[in-house]
């Protein structure tokens, strides 16, 4: 089974773990292809993909807007297809905040008006080398509120790498109709 994995990255985490799936779905015996949705030269491939993975970050309540315009304009063929969204953000990591991160897929959804199959919640990392003044301020005071992590003394990777294998395999299995992995 092919299986296209359509991702975009801000600071890298969403990066290493559409890696990290890629290698999953080998290990499990289909063909995999990435594809960067913020590098308009490199076309999504539809064809012969009966499952698709998406995956974004969360930034500032929302999607990349490029990531979000690619769903829009794609939504058909994407509704063809079994889709799991992996929505990247810190506020998956923490229980007092998950809300906030569905809340980011539902807002995404009317955006976007594309429904994906499954969704998957995915914990982000905080990346400190690669925050402004602002950013450092907006992830201390506002994302990581309350909890005992300072973003300006480590970077901190929040992933739980172990759920996400369970999560792929299971979307890998699901769906009799289309048939057993090949």
């Amino acid at each position: 089974m092919k299986v296209p994995i359509l991702f975009e990255s801000v600071e890298g985490q969403t990066r290493k773990i559409a890696e990290f799936v890629a290698q999953e779905v080998r290990k499990a015996g289909h063909d995999v292809s990435l594809f960067d949705a913020s590098d308009n030269l490199a076309p999504f491939v539809f064809e012969d993909a009966q499952k698709v993975i998406l995956a974004a970050p969360v930034h500032e309540r929302r999607h990349p807007a490029s990531f979000e315009v690619y769903l829009g304009a794609h939504r058909r063929e994407l509704a063809a297809r079994q889709t799991l969204l992996l929505s990247v953000s810190l506020h998956s990591a923490f229980p007092d905040s998950v809300g906030d991160a569905q809340d980011y897929v539902t807002e995404m959804k009317m955006r976007t008006k594309f429904h994906p199959s499954d969704t998957l919640l995915v914990a982000g990392a905080v990346r400190s080398s690669s925050y402004d003044f602002y950013a450092s301020q907006i992830i201390r005071h506002v994302v990581l509120r309350g909890h005992e992590i300072d973003p300006a003394l480590a970077e901190h990777e929040f992933t739980d790498w172990a759920a996400l294998a369970s999560k792929i395999a299971g979307f890998l299995g699901s769906d009799s109709t289309l048939g057993a992995p090949a």
